[in-house]
């Protein structure tokens, strides 16, 4: 069997300077810090963390697992993610096609104007879409020039600054005011609370959901049917967010690794898992809602098929097709993770 004890040393000994208690040192927890005030807040539920923990799959196996595999903390922005796969469960149902505009079937919610009427779902999934509001009192300009780990190029600007806007498609953005815009129209598109969805579409289906929770922030409820339903955030960015288990990641990872099936059940459209690591014109390094290795800028020993899910406070989760291997790491200071992904090949390849 593979032996990945030096690739989990490794993990273990480069923990996150995070707190992990954020009562204890709010200042120093979290990415909200960095926004334009009043901004720079927290709006929903945060706890406290667990230390390094993580999985690794080798074909449909775990074969390693470190810390507290079965720990619920928050993930981040690994919960974009989770928004493309509920996407990929409405495209199963029929109720939406990557390229229809989103102001035809859910008018009212903030698609109207001349400048968000031709944004499509795959805009959204790409964060592409340019998306010009408020979302629960948040504008889009907070994430302007916002600068993240793994862009290529990126932007010069200060970060908040009112930026040119660009045509729906033509530019891509991290921005987390449109993805929490995304998770609004799914919300409506469902007609049904996304983490109801999620876990009974998803997580049940794999076996996992432990522990699972989906958090919105404390003000952000709208009435769905007759019925008060909070929407829920695509990431931990301001608070909320999934808190979810390493354990559990890594199921996700080997679902999306086999194509969106597990067993005999197609869970997630094949199809549509594999657009989801096709590049995007306008940032290659992207897919929908998920990072890619496709020139190796990313990390030059993992190989170029290989496809990933990011969350601030070092959350990774990797899916590596030619070794059949799901790789999940959890607050691991981000910027060690080329040294953790050189020894895990190095394992893989032995």
């Amino acid at each position: 069997m593979t032996n990945f004890d030096e690739a989990i040393a490794f993990a273990q000994a480069h923990e996150i300077a995070w707190p992990r208690d954020p009562a204890t040192d709010l200042a120093h927890w979290g990415v909200h810090h960095d926004d334009p005030p009043p901004f720079n807040a927290l709006r929903g539920p945060v706890h406290p963390r667990g230390g390094v923990s993580g999985v690794i799959r080798v074909g449909d196996e775990e074969v390693a697992r470190w810390g507290e595999p079965d720990r619920a903390d928050q993930t981040f922005s690994v919960a974009k993610t989770y928004l493309a796969l509920l996407a990929g469960i409405a495209h199963g149902r029929g109720l939406l096609e990557p390229d229809d505009r989103v102001s035809d079937r859910l008018p009212g919610i903030g698609f109207d104007s001349a400048h968000n009427r031709s944004i499509t779902w795959a805009h959204l999934l790409t964060q592409t879409s340019e998306w010009q509001g408020e979302c629960f009192g948040m504008p889009d300009q907070v994430e302007h020039y916002r600068r993240v780990s793994f862009d290529p190029t990126p932007p010069t600007g200060r970060k908040g600054d009112l930026r040119p806007l660009r045509a729906p498609g033509s530019y891509w953005e991290y921005n987390d005011v449109r993805i929490n815009q995304l998770s609004l129209a799914l919300l409506h598109l469902f007609a049904r609370p996304l983490p109801e969805v999620f876990a009974e579409n998803v997580l049940q289906p794999i076996g996992a959901g432990r522990d699972f929770k989906w958090e919105g922030y404390d003000d952000a409820w709208v009435e769905i049917g007759g019925r008060r339903t909070q929407s829920v955030p695509g990431g931990t960015h301001w608070g909320g967010g999934v808190s979810i288990s390493a354990r559990d990641q890594a199921r996700i990872g080997q679902l999306l690794l086999d194509g969106g099936a597990h067993g005999d059940r197609q869970v997630i459209p094949r199809d549509w898992v594999q657009r989801m690591h096709a590049p995007c014109v306008q940032a290659p390094f992207y897919g929908w809602l998920t990072w890619l290795n496709g020139d190796g800028r990313l990390f030059a020993e993992a190989a170029r098929n290989s496809w990933f899910m990011f969350g601030a406070g070092g959350h990774t989760v990797w899916i590596e097709p030619d070794h059949r291997a799901v790789v999940v790491t959890r607050w691991m200071d981000g910027d060690q993770a080329a040294g953790f992904v050189r020894r895990v090949v190095q394992a893989l390849r032995r």
